[in-house]
């Protein structure tokens, strides 16, 4: 008797977002499938947003520029629902799940000095943990993880990929003021 082995390939879906003008998904929209640095050609505004598959992170400007939202799998019916400060999201990144070791370090000071803690795990007060509530400087050393401007995930986002931040600029702050962080992951 002869056994066929069968190798079962299934097939990944494109990593996709819409985009809808008008709230709870209506009025006109465009799909994405890659990253865009320029969206504004498609809709004038952004009301709404389908994420189909895996992160984006996406921009009030063009060119990956000016307030940054990151959207995981999952309905968002208006603009608040992504901590959105407005109508306007102008470009936008894909980032597919990743699974692993996280691990940053954050520091008090910019260019990686004074008090520094190393962090594996989320973190819904910085303030409770760190006993300062700016972070002027960090090294990530695995996986993607989100700044939160206040406690317990809320405010500005920032997303940011493993390297070196040697200032809150350089991670598009506008203030060291960073209230919580989680790592982006599957939840």
């Amino acid at each position: 008797m002869r056994l066929r082995a069968e190798l079962i390939v299934e097939e990944r879906k494109p990593l996709s977002i819409i985009f809808y003008e008008d709230r709870n998904f209506h009025g006109r929209h465009y799909a994405c499938s890659t990253d865009c640095a320029d969206l504004s050609p498609y809709f004038s505004r952004c009301n709404s947003i389908r994420v189909e598959s895996d992160w984006w992170v996406v921009y009030e400007r063009p060119n990956y520029m000016g307030y940054q939202y990151v959207l995981r799998r999952g309905e968002y019916p208006d603009y608040q629902r992504w901590m959105g400060f407005n109508d306007t999201i102008r470009s936008c990144r894909s980032y597919p799940y990743v699974s692993g070791n996280y691990r940053m370090r954050i520091y008090e000071r910019p260019d990686f000095e004074g008090q520094m803690m190393e962090f594996m795990e989320d973190c819904p007060s910085v303030y409770d943990r760190f006993r300062y509530r700016d972070i002027h400087s960090c090294q990530v050393k695995d996986g993607y993880w989100i700044f939160y401007e206040h406690p317990n995930y809320r405010g500005r986002q920032y997303f940011l990929r493993p390297g070196e931040y040697k200032k809150y600029s350089d991670w598009g702050g506008y203030n060291s003021m960073i209230g919580s962080f989680r790592r982006m992951r599957d939840f």
